[in-house]
């Protein structure tokens, strides 16, 4: 869930998953989306699912169940957050806003795994795409960290909740900045992505690859002893934000 074009993360997983020999279903939000994406996603199967509606869920979850579809994993890279004046300071969040983005982006994974609970393999896993700190207040990314942090919380209680009757597991990769088409539409984004391969250690940023490569093993059954986890992929970011070159460009100015 969440292809948009052959930038976005869910399309470099599900790469790595066929290439492994998997066959990947693909949702999209709207007819008009699956046909910006019709060639990129030829030949495969695209289903319509806006996760805002739960009619549509329900439709998706009654189209696999009509066909005995049986799921080995669910990959949840789904995010939205509106901002029709640009980045404002977070006090300035409006209810409208926040509960949008808290619907589409963290409410559809516990939505989306209900309806398609019994698709679920016993042993399935569920990997949804976070960001590697929602405590750093990056003015750039606007209210969207305080509703990662609800999606990434969630997992430990989907976990739980589903152990009941199962083995599935849920873990979020939680990524560094990424060079994506949704990245590049962010107010502001663009100057934190280079400032990020500045503080990397190996100076470079975070690939997308990178954080595919993380998801497809917490997919597989190499992963079957996490769950409920957040693992970061940074590139080693978090750790050197004193880096003495960063440090002396700043004092200097």
């Amino acid at each position: 869930m969440g292809v948009a074009n052959r930038k976005s993360v869910a399309w470099r997983i599900a790469e790595l998953l066929e290439s492994a020999g998997a066959e990947v279903l693909f949702t999209v939000r709207s007819e008009s989306r699956r046909e910006q994406t019709a060639k990129l996603l030829a030949g495969r199967q695209v289903l319509v699912c806006d996760v805002e509606h739960q009619e549509q869920i329900d439709a998706l979850a009654a189209s696999l169940r009509e066909r005995d579809v049986k799921l080995d994993g669910i990959v949840h890279s789904i995010a939205f957050a509106d901002y029709p004046e640009g980045i404002r300071p977070f006090h300035e969040t409006t209810r409208a806003q926040f509960l949008q983005a808290v619907d589409i982006s963290c409410f559809s994974l516990v939505a989306v795994c209900n309806a398609l609970k019994d698709r679920l393999q016993q042993d399935a896993s569920v990997v949804t795409i976070g960001i590697s700190t929602t405590r750093m207040a990056s003015e750039s990314y606007g209210f969207m960290a305080p509703i990662k942090a609800a999606l990434e919380s969630s997992l430990a209680f989907l976990s739980k909740s589903f152990s009941r009757f199962s083995e599935v597991r849920f873990n979020a990769v939680a990524a560094g900045l990424l060079k994506t088409s949704a990245s590049a539409g962010i107010p502001g984004y663009v100057d934190s992505y280079l400032y990020a391969e500045r503080v990397i250690p190996r100076g470079r940023a975070v690939e997308t690859d990178e954080v595919a490569a993380t998801a497809a093993f917490l997919l597989s059954p190499r992963s079957s002893g996490i769950t409920a986890q957040r693992i970061v992929v940074d590139a080693g970011m978090e750790i050197n934000y004193f880096d003495r070159e960063v440090v002396e460009r700043v004092t200097r100015e």
